[in-house]
């Protein structure tokens, strides 16, 4: 596998998150930047997406946002990122988000955060890429999702191999 030289991170905009959230989103943002490593996010400054964002700035690192212009002053696009990229479409800010990543971290979230989850892993099950992806299993919060999939699994609706 090649080094990941920059990563592309799923994460919440909700403000109304516990606190223990945004310090993993900020962590793994002030990580990311130490290793020298760029972060590529939606491109909000709320939520676990500021708190990301903030935190890789702030240790030095590059980050770059992708937002839709309709969530321009709803996610309120983040003004002080290396890059902001605003483009037309939500499935053109996944599709952009996907061209400038080595690596996929999954952060909680929301429908959001689970449409760009399941699209990255549907697209690696269908063979459109082999790029490593990542959940960030925070206290367990994914773990009804990893459930899911283990019964999708022995219902014959998902091959093991796609499981892990």
């Amino acid at each position: 596998m090649p080094p990941v030289t920059t990563l592309c991170v799923y994460c919440a905009a909700s403000q109304r998150t516990s606190s223990r959230y945004r310090d993993t989103a900020a962590l793994l943002g002030r990580s990311a930047a130490e290793r020298g490593i760029a972060i590529v996010y939606g491109g909000g400054q709320v939520g676990l997406m500021g708190a990301l964002a903030n935190a890789a700035l702030a240790a030095g690192g590059k980050v770059t946002g992708v937002i839709p212009e309709h969530l321009m002053s709803r996610e309120l696009g983040h003004g002080s990122v290396t890059e902001l990229v605003v483009v037309e479409s939500m499935h053109e800010r996944k599709l952009r988000m996907f061209e400038l990543s080595d690596a996929f971290a999954i952060l909680p979230g929301g429908l959001g955060t689970l449409d760009e989850t399941f699209e990255i892993l549907t697209w690696r099950q269908l063979g459109l890429h082999d790029k490593p992806i990542v959940l960030v299993d925070d206290g367990g919060y994914w773990q009804p999702l990893l459930d899911l999939i283990a019964h999708q699994v022995k219902e014959n609706f998902v091959r093991p191999e796609h499981a892990a």
